[in-house]
């Protein structure tokens, strides 16, 4: 053993196989660089961190290795900045590479270029990481130009003030002070309100001081009301609206349309300023009155929650109800088939129609039957229950009945004889009286002469010469009763006839050739009688058939 350990130790260098020590010292050199570096830089190699791009109008001195802040806290670097290709010639892409710390970054966040010093230079990219309800972004995304902002330099103030806009500022503040000062005519205060009449425009903004109290807290009340019932209403507010303005920045046609409608619709609103104007002024009370209403309707709901609560257990039993409402509905259907009332229905159809017209004739007929109802019982029948005074023809009986007679007579005439003997009887020729038929004579007008004993007793009525009048458009249920026992009694042609007195307004009794028969008073009219049993259809029965022997009521 010791032989051969002498053996390996003796063998020549030159006759040694390995690795070179230049290389390897090399490659140990190199190692120790590498791990300085990550030591110091503290990143790997060949990898980098989140990184996040983002467009702005104007980078402005933004650098690589610019910091990247949030909240005035380091979480970054820029690691380039390019030109835009979409932009107008100054807009810059910027790409930032974010730590773990400032993770995680949303959809909405914002970035600002602010400068580090007061007198420019030193620029840093100042994040905003967006609200938490927002997605989060991925790595290597890109930030809008609508999310950035870039700051204004002061070159970019002095050469908004050229010559020319200094002048005109110069004009506006003369113009300003002329208007403070101007002192108005009574031309310029005749649609002035009499507050402000005569008064400088310096003088009215004094004025206006003294009810500036009132209106500043009238406003403070509105702004008040601006923060919202809640917490962060308002920020909410602002951060919606720039989400709404955002969303319309990234479609511009979709933005001029409506910038466009909204142009239309303000120039027809204000086409029609008198009507909107007058309901502006109705809006104030319409709130009122809807003020009230949702007071009222407040109040109510005690009382509906209490019916709510009542009307439970009748909705846990609707199922049942229409469980067992299932049979008589199908019954139903097909009571109401066409096999059944539907068939039925459909054959009434005509009658239908025809008891329609019907209904739309009887109230047409309806009124003409009132009127001649009330003919028969105001005038007819109160007429035809007076009694005649006819002297020694006086029946005492009322006037229809007599007419019934006389029909009775007829009907013996009718028969040649009766009981009694001839009805028609003819006196003998002959004697001292002379009777002449005047223009009603014999054919042609022919007048014809007769010789008779006694002289005529004359005609009741006797015939007055002439037609009565006759008016159409009277009704007759306003008509006075006649007076039937008014008639003038005398010879055919009217003349030398007596007139009996109105048994109604006297009650002696009238002289007639024949003898003295008593007056009798008309009798109650029909409408006037009150008797429970009495009716027109009884009247007219009673009058038709005088013979019967039930009493009249």
């Amino acid at each position: 053993m010791s032989s051969k350990s002498d053996k390996r130790k003796r063998v020549l260098r030159k006759d040694r196989t390995g690795p070179n020590p230049f290389l390897v010292g090399l490659l140990v050199l190199l190692l120790a660089a590498i791990a300085s570096y990550a030591g110091f830089s503290k990143h790997v190699p060949f990898t980098h961190g989140f990184r996040v791009k983002a467009v702005f109008e104007n980078a402005n001195n933004v650098r690589p290795n610019s910091p990247v802040r949030i909240a005035g806290v380091n979480i970054g670097k820029v690691k380039s900045v390019q030109a835009y290709k979409g932009g107008d010639g100054n807009a810059a892409v910027v790409t930032m590479e974010i730590d773990k710390a400032g993770l995680p970054i949303h959809k909405d966040a914002t970035m600002k270029v602010r400068p580090r010093i007061f007198l420019e230079g030193n620029e840093f990219v100042d994040l905003s990481p967006g609200t938490p309800a927002a997605p989060t972004i991925s790595d290597g995304d890109t930030l809008p130009m609508t999310q950035t902002a870039a700051p204004v330099q002061f070159d970019q103030i002095l050469t908004a003030l050229q010559s020319n806009t200094r002048d005109d500022l110069k004009r506006l503040l003369e113009g300003y002070g002329t208007a403070l000062t101007y002192q108005p005519t009574a031309a310029d205060d005749v649609t002035q309100d009499p507050a402000v009449k005569g008064e400088t425009a310096a003088k009215s903004l004094n004025d206006s001081i003294d009810t500036a109290p009132g209106a500043l807290r009238n406003a403070s009340i509105v702004n008040h009301a601006f923060l919202g019932l809640q917490s962060h209403d308002l920020s909410g507010l602002v951060d919606n609206t720039g989400k709404v303005t955002r969303a319309l920045s990234r479609n511009e046609q979709s933005l001029k349309d409506f910038v466009t409608n909204f142009n239309t619709t303000m120039a027809s609103l204000a086409s029609r300023q008198s009507d909107l104007k007058q309901t502006i002024a109705l809006l104030g009370p319409t709130l009122e009155h809807t003020n009230t209403a949702l007071t009222h309707l407040d109040a109510s709901f005690p009382n509906t929650r209490a019916f709510a609560k009542e009307i439970l257990p009748g909705v846990k039993e609707t199922p049942a109800t229409i469980d067992a409402a299932l049979p008589w509905i199908a019954q139903t259907r097909k009571l109401v088939s066409q096999a059944e009332l539907g068939g039925l229905t459909k054959e009434l159809k005509p009658t239908t129609v025809d008891l329609a017209r019907l209904v739309d004739g009887t109230l047409t007929a309806l009124p003409q039957a009132d009127l001649v109802s009330q003919c028969v019982t105001h005038t007819i029948l109160p007429t035809g229950d007076i009694k005649i005074s006819d002297g020694q023809f006086t029946s005492n009986e009322e006037n229809y009945k007599e007419f019934w007679y006389a029909m009775v007579g007829l009907a013996g005439e009718s028969q040649n004889f009766d009981g009694n003997g001839h009805y028609v009887r003819f006196a003998v020729g002959g004697g001292s009286q002379t009777l002449s038929t005047g223009k009603y004579g014999g054919a042609a007008g022919e007048q014809l002469y007769s010789h008779v004993n006694d002289p005529p007793l004359g005609t009741r009525p006797a015939y007055p010469g002439k037609r009565s009048p006759y008016n159409h458009t009277a009704l007759c249920k306003d008509q006075t009763l006649a007076d039937l026992n008014g008639a003038k009694t005398g010879a055919a042609d009217g003349g030398g006839g007596t007139t009996q007195p109105d048994p109604t307004t006297s009650t002696p009794a009238i002289t007639t050739p024949a003898g003295t028969v008593p007056s009798t008073p008309l009798p109650v009219p029909l409408s006037a009688q009150t008797s429970s049993k009495s009716s027109l259809t009884a009247q007219l029965v009673d009058r038709l058939n005088p013979f019967r022997k039930a009493a009249r009521p």
